[in-house]
């Protein structure tokens, strides 16, 4: 669908709609599957280096697993989103760079999961995490994201600025938007004074037009995706309707995307992408 394809972080995606990583991205089987169903970007299942038994929801074969599905994948054309985890800036760096050399397109850093705010707590400084961003900026030449704590204890502005110095592209930040927000969206207008509606939109808003986001939460359909690019988002990550509808949701939320962007006269979904605006 033209009118949901997407350039993120420079990357041209045949559509701003992807898994969340963790979401059927395990398993040799689940990723081909989705790969079937889908054309855009597939997020492979955070990993380490070894592999983790625990915590469940890490719970992964190491990178040399996903490594070898990455470079399948990437042989037949299919763009490639990497996710590191890890219990060092050593690790991180490793895996990091695993996933580059494997052909993923864009490594996407979790360092949102408490696994990792336990044991490395990138977030507890400026200069903690300019070491790891940079340490892993040295190991690998892909696009990097970073997938941000949906609380923070560093300004958001902040942040954006480091993104930016260490050749950070993407922010892949919560989509936490009100439930009661009202939005037209023939006007892309919401009703009240101008405000942060997410971690999402202060992100794009902070990144001044260098830092493209990914939204991840609450896209269960293509109104949501909308939405979600109207407040700032580039691309959208999609988990729980996934997992309880299966591979097939990637491709109905892409579809209703794509009609609600014909249905207001738009050729693109770039065209929408933080162009929400307040009544007053």
């Amino acid at each position: 669908m033209e009118r949901t394809s997407i350039s993120l972080g420079g990357v041209e995606l045949a559509s701003s709609v992807m898994n969340a990583s963790g979401a059927r991205s395990a398993e040799r089987g689940e990723i081909y599957e989705l790969c079937a169903l889908h054309a855009g970007a597939l997020v492979l299942k955070s990993c380490n280096l070894a592999g983790l038994d625990s915590p469940e929801n890490l719970r992964n074969r190491g990178v040399e697993h996903f490594a070898a599905i990455a470079r399948e994948l990437t042989a037949r054309g299919k763009k490639v989103v990497g996710s590191v985890v890890g219990a060092s800036e050593e690790e991180f760096a490793a895996v990091a760079g695993t996933l580059d050399r494997a052909g993923a397109s864009i490594v996407e850093l979790n360092l949102a999961d408490d696994y990792v705010a336990n044991l490395v707590a990138p977030f507890a400084s400026v200069e903690h995490l300019k070491s790891i961003l940079a340490r892993v900026r040295g190991e690998t030449r892909c696009v990097l994201a970073v997938k941000v704590p949906p609380r923070l204890p560093i300004a958001t502005r902040a942040i954006a600025d480091l993104f930016r110095s260490t050749r950070i592209a993407i922010a892949v930040c919560a989509n936490d938007l009100p439930k009661d927000l009202a939005l037209d969206i023939p006007s892309a207008a919401i009703e009240g004074p101008p405000r942060m509606l997410s971690q999402a939109h202060a992100f794009f808003t902070a990144g001044e037009n260098s830092l493209d986001v990914v939204a991840v939460g609450g896209i269960n359909t293509g109104r949501d995706a909308y939405l979600a690019h109207l407040t700032g988002a580039r691309a959208v990550q999609v988990g729980s309707a996934l997992i309880n509808e299966g591979a097939g949701a990637l491709g109905r939320i892409d579809r209703e995307l794509d009609s609600l962007l014909a249905e207001h006269r738009h050729k693109s979904v770039s065209e929408i992408v933080g162009q929400v605006r307040f009544t007053r």
